[in-house]
């Protein structure tokens, strides 16, 4: 077999595995075992990729915070705090058609900084926000990708799961890339409001929209507001390590549940359970892609992907474009977690020997990409056929909205995307200025 061959075939024998329903880690780690096993590579490799197992996953102590993250959304979601923030932020922009869409997006960035969870996010306002904007005349589509699109925000703006996976690949420190995703999350968030403005032009004014005391307002949002600036603002600034935040996070939510009277040991048992459920998933993925990552750069798979990458020229944005474009098309059918794990380790040394000419070198350059991955990554979650969002918006709609429907809503918001991510390229300031 030619050199090629053998990382071509591994590499399509993994994506067929997964597209056909198998578990991913299962599919990487078997990849890896089955490839060490007929290539030339020796059989003590198997002994590497348990040292490697071993440094990277088990006693990364930096992965601590993923499911500390995870037990403070689900405790937020599960105990109510995070639906009594939404209907008072709805309550005070509800006011006309336009408020009615910016609340919907406010609550999406409180619930992607208190929670990360894009699924929670995505069904809670599905069920709250998608009544509401029928409503205030938004028709179903657009009410559609504005829900779907505003719980996507969780896996970009910090705390996000995926900004610490991303960091833990790239070499990148996890307090920097979250100080790199507030600028492009709230450039993303200006653009989404600006479209739903936009949509909302000729729409009536809603006539039961009622004032909302100044106080109450802060006694519904307060608390969250705390939970979340304390938690980002130490990691943020060098008071503590994300790890040492997430559990802040986490004994943090308890509280938040506590003082709204919320606090029961059924629904903190009940987000325990499925944080553990959560954190194994993604940490068996993680085992399975440090096997197949390891064996397929034995196998010379790096060096064939850093030659296909600069086919479409060899400068700096032309292998930074082919990239983008090989993770947005590979959005389509995989998700973010296994294009995180398996090409982070093959690009970032790619694009890390890269001069862009502006000054980008080590961790602010490594840091740029890196959001620069999560916010096309964040494009994964809303195009078909395999986009999450699209899923738990149609689970949790119900009869209210078609496939064709959500496909058609969403479809904008994945082009604005696009233009942020455009943004962020031509100007690397929104990423680095708070570094």
């Amino acid at each position: 077999m030619t050199d090629a061959a053998l990382p071509l075939a591994m590499a399509g024998l993994t994506l067929a595995g997964i597209l056909a329903g198998y578990r991913v880690g299962m599919v990487l780690g078997g990849a890896a075992a089955l490839f060490v096993l007929i290539s030339d590579l020796p059989i003590a490799y198997f002994s590497l990729l348990t040292s490697r197992i071993y440094a990277n996953v088990l006693s990364n102590w930096l992965l601590v915070a993923i499911p500390m993250f995870i037990f403070m959304g689900l405790v937020l979601e599960m105990s109510g705090v995070a639906e009594r923030s939404l209907r008072a932020a709805q309550r005070a922009l509800g006011g006309s058609a336009a408020g009615m869409g910016l609340s919907v997006l406010v609550i999406g960035v409180l619930l992607a900084a208190s929670s990360g969870i894009v699924g929670a996010s995505v069904v809670l306002l599905a069920l709250l926000a998608l009544p509401r904007l029928e409503e205030a005349g938004f028709d179903k589509p657009t009410a559609a990708g504005l829900v779907a699109s505003s719980g996507t925000l969780a896996i970009l703006i910090p705390p996000s799961v995926m900004l610490i996976v991303l960091g833990d690949q790239l070499g990148a420190p996890v307090p920097a890339m979250f100080a790199g995703a507030i600028g492009p999350g709230l450039v993303l968030v200006a653009v989404y409001g600006a479209f739903v403005v936009w949509r909302a032009r000729g729409l009536p004014r809603l006539d039961r929209a009622a004032r909302v005391h100044p106080l109450r307002l802060l006694l519904d949002l307060g608390p969250l507001l705390l939970l979340i600036i304390a938690v980002l603002g130490s990691i943020i600034a060098g008071l503590a390590t994300p790890t040492e935040a997430s559990g802040l996070g986490a004994f943090g939510a308890v509280i938040v549940t506590a003082l709204y009277r919320r606090f029961d040991v059924t629904t903190i048992l009940a987000a325990a359970r499925r944080t553990v459920t959560t954190t194994s998933m993604v940490l068996f993925v993680m085992i399975g892609a440090t096997c197949f990552s390891a064996v397929f750069k034995g196998l010379g798979g790096d060096d064939l992907v850093e030659a296909g990458v600069t086919l479409f020229g060899s400068s700096p944005y032309a292998v930074l474009a082919t990239v983008m474009g090989a993770i947005f098309l590979l959005g389509f059918v995989l998700d973010w977690l296994e294009i995180t794990l398996i090409l982070m380790p093959i690009f970032a040394p790619i694009v890390a020997g890269l001069d862009f000419g502006s000054g980008l070198t080590g961790q602010a350059l490594l840091v740029w990409f890196g959001v620069l991955v999560a916010v096309n990554l964040q494009t994964s979650f809303l195009t078909p056929p395999f986009g999450f969002s699209l899923f738990y918006l149609r689970g949790a709609a119900g009869d209210r909205l078609t496939t064709r429907q959500i496909y058609r809503g969403v479809a904008p918001f994945v082009a604005l995307q696009l233009l942020v991510l455009a943004l962020l390229i031509a100007f690397p300031v929104l990423v680095t200025g708070l570094i």
